[in-house]
């Protein structure tokens, strides 16, 4: 294992406090708990936007707090889900007296404790709703959509759903608005290498040289086939095809792109992709309103990448490209 890093017992704690050290004007540590991090300046009169997950993933999940995005995240240990006690944390520091909207992934010792902490804190008087992000279409047949992993489409939603509340506008409206986005999401990606656990100091899965995993989650879950590397014009097209027929786009709809670096993969090689998939979206008379392309939400040094499509609607549109104020987004 070769990592800049001092003791790995302390990686998690080390790295969030650099993040809060180099963006002070954005991010703080709660009062209460080293594990849950706030915006700098507390919002007031809206809606409160909250996540947790676990470490490694970086710039979700801690990246995104700020104006126009989340007001606090529970971190946890590398790929493991923060506890219950610190979801409760952030959920409280997030409320800022017009309710709380939880937006998670999928993954079930996060859904567990998202729900535990939201009964706690509806004891104290909190109104919650959650929404549990499921945009991987490699995980689960269309038909099961709501056992879908949750990976990069996320962080569109936490865009859409955040720039919402901004506007003081209620938690069942702002739940609405987010289950919408979360239902246009669909993610699919490849892994070409396994990354190190801090902790574990060995690779999380074995995978040769010579090979990829289409569909391989960003824990080193399954995928839908291990196969021979080859061209980037020829993988995205998969890719492409795949993301097109699950979510039904067609001429004349109009999209946002996130081309994904798992953690090591290059910008380089990701606007590769985004020149093939913005040439497929063109033969498809797709409109393509933005491409994001860059590292969104990796998972530590994971080679590899993702693609994602979002469905705009009017409504969509305006909240993704509200101005939000946020180190690891460029509107």
């Amino acid at each position: 294992m070769k990592k800049i890093i001092n003791k790995p017992t302390d990686f998690v704690e080390e790295s969030i406090d650099g993040l809060v050290k180099s963006h002070p004007d954005v991010y703080a540590f709660s009062p209460d708990n080293k594990r849950v991090i706030t915006r700098a300046t507390r919002a007031s009169n809206k809606v409160g936007i909250v996540t947790g997950g676990g470490s490694g993933h970086l710039p979700v999940f801690t990246g995104y707090i700020g104006r126009g995005f989340l007001d606090a995240c529970a971190i946890g240990s590398v790929f493991a889900s923060p506890s219950v006690d610190q979801i409760a944390s952030a959920i409280r520091n997030g409320n800022n007296g017009n309710g709380v909207l939880c937006i998670l992934g999928n993954y079930g010792g996060d859904v567990m404790n998202f729900e535990m902490a939201c009964e706690i804190v509806a004891s104290e008087g909190i109104k919650t709703k959650t929404v549990i992000v499921a945009d991987d279409i490699a995980s689960a047949k269309e038909e099961e959509k709501l056992k879908r992993r949750g990976i990069a489409g996320m962080i569109f939603v936490f865009k859409i759903a955040g720039a919402f509340a901004e506007t003081g506008l209620s938690l069942d409206d702002t739940f609405k608005i987010a289950k919408e986005a979360n239902s246009n999401i669909r993610t699919l990606g490849v892994a070409l290498s396994p990354c190190i656990l801090p902790e574990a100091g060995k690779p999380t899965f074995k995978i040769s040289d010579d090979e990829i995993e289409i569909g391989m989650g960003i824990h080193g879950e399954p995928g839908i086939k291990r196969e021979k590397l080859r061209t980037a014009n020829d993988l995205v097209d998969e890719l492409y095809k795949r993301i097109i027929d699950d979510s039904k786009l067609k001429a004349n709809d109009n999209v946002a792109i996130m081309i994904n670096s798992l953690g090591a993969t290059p910008l380089e090689e990701l606007y590769i992709v985004s020149k093939r998939v913005n040439e497929n979206l063109s033969k498809s008379s797709i409109r393509n309103s933005k491409t994001y392309v860059g590292r969104y939400a990796t998972s530590m040094e994971m080679a590899g990448m993702s693609i994602t499509t979002l469905k705009l609607s009017d409504n969509l549109e305006k909240y993704l490209f509200a101005k939000s104020i946020c180190p690891f987004w460029n509107n």
